[in-house]
């Protein structure tokens, strides 16, 4: 696992990913969903990347998350919040 890279992240803009967020805990699970990535870029205070799904709406991913990524997935895992992040391309 290694620290988010906001430059490697770029490829995933334009395309349709599905998304899911898990609880560490085994809490209740919200669904998967099918979302295209507008843009991707740095929170004003530089403490979460935004991944757009149009000019207002975002999921934030904290920057201090442990990442694990391929040329068809992104997973960033935030020990702080028991969060698991996956994008997944469609």
């Amino acid at each position: 696992m290694e620290p988010i890279n906001i430059d490697e992240l770029q490829r995933f803009v334009g395309e349709t990913m599905e998304i899911s967020i898990e609880d560490t805990e085994g809490g209740d699970q919200a669904p998967k969903i099918k979302k295209t990535i507008k843009k991707i870029q740095f929170c004003p205070d530089h403490t979460h990347v935004r991944f757009y799904f149009d000019s207002m709406y975002f999921l934030a991913v904290p920057l201090i998350s442990n990442v694990n990524q391929s040329e068809v997935s992104f997973l960033a895992s935030d020990h702080e919040s028991g969060l698991t992040y996956t994008f997944q391309k469609v």
